[in-house]
């Protein structure tokens, strides 16, 4: 049983939940993520970690609520526990100086990115971060991300903050003025998709953090396989991250649908 001790509402549907996991704060590193089961026969969702405090020993988790187990663990307040928190799961995100490093976060997506964020500044980058979402209050963890970046810049399908636009629109203002040697993109597939077909375009290497559906999180199930470079992997245990010019998108997205 892990016990939240920090509850807080970003949205109507998104919420930011600090929890007891001392052995996961210890070793989590960037990319990684946990497990999550709230009541006995609960669905396992995965979710990326988003912080940790080693002293404290917590980790943070945003959480969007878009069915039934998400509602649930949306409803408990502090003081109350989840069932089983487990992880580290996945592949640590690779960090190195390389150059300008573009950081692209669509709604939720900010939050796994924000520690890759961190790591790159971190490592000597220069960073900058685009975040985008449908509206300005849905856009999460800006303050957090200015803290990291270099530059951010806001984009939103209505205008109502920063720049009116699809996040692709903002990559590409940043490719065509300065040289970018890396692009990291974790939002909705769709808007990883065309990310990487902007990038793929300028020939940016680009890296994506798949949300495939899970189920074990050890590549027992093959519930999250996806298709990279022709090969079946398993998002579970070689990824989440992948070169995102070498995923079948179109794939990914069908099989998102399985439960629609």
């Amino acid at each position: 049983m892990n016990k939240i001790v920090e509850k807080e509402h970003f949205s109507e549907h998104v919420v930011k939940l600090v929890v007891e996991a001392p052995m996961i704060a210890r070793s989590r590193r960037a990319g990684h993520f946990v497990i999550v089961r709230t009541g006995e026969g609960g669905e396992r969702i995965p979710l990326t970690i988003a912080d940790s405090d080693i002293e404290k020993g917590t980790i943070t988790l945003i959480i969007q609520e878009v069915g039934v187990s998400t509602r649930k663990i949306c409803a408990l307040e502090v003081g109350d526990c989840l069932t089983d928190v487990v992880g580290p799961l996945g592949q640590a995100t690779h960090i190195e100086k390389v150059g300008t490093v573009v950081c692209c976060g669509g709604g939720v997506g900010v939050a796994p990115l924000l520690p890759i964020i961190k790591a790159m500044k971190e490592a000597g980058n220069r960073v900058v971060s685009i975040l985008a979402a449908r509206t300005a209050d849905l856009i999460i963890l800006e303050k957090q991300v200015r803290e990291y970046s270099d530059e951010v810049i806001i984009m939103t399908d209505d205008g109502s903050a920063g720049q009116k636009g699809l996040i692709t629109a903002g990559v590409e203002e940043v490719i065509n003025r300065e040289k970018v040697d890396l692009v990291v993109t974790i939002g909705p597939a769709i808007m990883m998709k065309f990310v990487a077909l902007t990038t793929q375009k300028y020939d940016v290497p680009t890296m994506c953090s798949l949300n495939t559906i899970m189920v074990d999180g050890t590549g027992m199930c093959g519930a999250c396989r996806v298709t990279v470079d022709g090969k079946t992997k398993f998002v579970c245990i070689d990824g989440p991250e992948f070169d995102a010019h070498k995923v079948d998108f179109d794939e990914m997205l069908m099989r998102l649908k399985s439960y629609n």
